[in-house]
């Protein structure tokens, strides 16, 4: 099933957003603003977009796995989470980066990526002195290879 997602561009200088078929069901998003960071600084990057997502629906921004690497900042909140009650006309998607050496990053870089996700549904939390499953032995307990 196709979904329709209504977008506004905050500027021309960003390329519109594009799914590549085939490669991946995430999509890139672009810095909107030239940044220059000191290492330990944080700035909020406008990716010069906004747009009314489904009801229902959210959309998941994470740093593309090349981010790092190249423009030495992590996404400060690791996860960005943007619901579709964030969809004004002044909403426009940022990424939150934290550096960790001195950076710039510039116009139409691409930073990060999101995917468009249905909501979790309604859950009842059922309490129980015993779990049925078969233990793992903790947290960390598979090893390191």
């Amino acid at each position: 099933m196709t979904e329709t997602i209504k977008i506004k561009y905050f500027t021309d200088k960003v390329d519109k957003l594009a799914y590549i078929d085939g490669k991946s069901d995430w999509i890139d998003l672009r810095a909107a603003e030239e940044v220059e960071l000191k290492k330990g600084e944080f700035c909020l990057i406008r990716l010069g977009v906004a747009m009314q997502l489904p009801k229902g629906y959210e959309a998941h921004v994470v740093p593309r796995s090349s981010t790092y690497k190249n423009f030495g900042v992590i996404q400060a909140n690791h996860m960005g989470v943007i619901d579709c009650s964030y969809c004004g006309d002044h909403d426009e998607w940022r990424f939150p980066a934290l550096a960790v050496r001195d950076t710039v990053i510039h116009v139409n870089d691409r930073i990060c990526q999101f995917r468009i996700m249905k909501n979790q549904p309604a859950l009842i939390f059922e309490e129980k002195e015993h779990l049925e499953g078969r233990d793992r032995g903790g947290f960390g307990s598979t090893g390191i290879q």
